[in-house]
């Protein structure tokens, strides 16, 4: 049995670019806005998870109250937790920590942040909490409002990519993929 899965990345933060991770930053908005279009077509849906950090839970919890849809919130799903890194753009990095944040854009699972979360272990978390969806709701539509390293990592492993390339992923605010968890756990994009 499968689980047919929705993946809406938050729209726009207040803080602006940069590593977000565990900062609890609330949506702009034009953020409420990219997430309100994204779903416009979307759906039909059975229920709705999301990551409990604001910009995440609050559309959920709006969006679930619209469509009259039981709304989750699973900290797994939260965004990689980038110590010393939080709320620092990259180019910021690139003039104080260059050579630590090469290291990262090479290889994210081979390289983490100070004081941050390894992407071994945020991957193994997030995929907890998909092995955790898929028993409770496989033969459902979820949509799953997360963040872009959530994305990015399932939508990699989704296209077969090597773990190098995660970072290679795209995943605009406010973008919204299709996604198929089979029997075995496997991903598949698309329905």
């Amino acid at each position: 049995m499968t689980l047919r899965l929705d993946l809406l990345r938050h729209g726009e933060t207040e803080l602006g670019g940069g590593l977000r991770g565990s900062l609890d930053d609330a949506l702009t908005e034009n953020g409420w806005a990219q997430m309100r279009a994204a779903v416009v077509d979307g759906g039909p849906w059975d229920r709705i998870v999301s990551s409990p950090l604001q910009r995440c839970a609050r559309f959920a919890a709006e969006l679930g109250e619209q469509l009259n849809l039981p709304v989750q919130l699973d900290k797994d799903l939260q965004e990689l937790h980038f110590g010393a890194w939080e709320g620092q753009s990259a180019v910021a990095l690139m003039e104080t920590d260059a050579e630590a944040l090469g290291l990262f854009w090479a290889d994210p699972y081979a390289f983490t942040p100070p004081q941050g979360e390894a992407v071994s272990d945020f991957s193994s978390r997030v995929q907890a909490a998909i092995a955790r969806l898929h028993a409770a709701y496989a033969c459902e539509r979820v949509l799953l409002v997360s963040h872009g390293g959530v994305m990015r990592l399932l939508l990699a492993q989704a296209r077969g990519l090597p773990r190098e390339q995660l970072l290679n992923v795209e995943v605009a605010h406010g973008a919204l993929f299709a996604l198929t968890v089979e029997v075995d756990g496997s991903l598949k994009e698309g329905h």
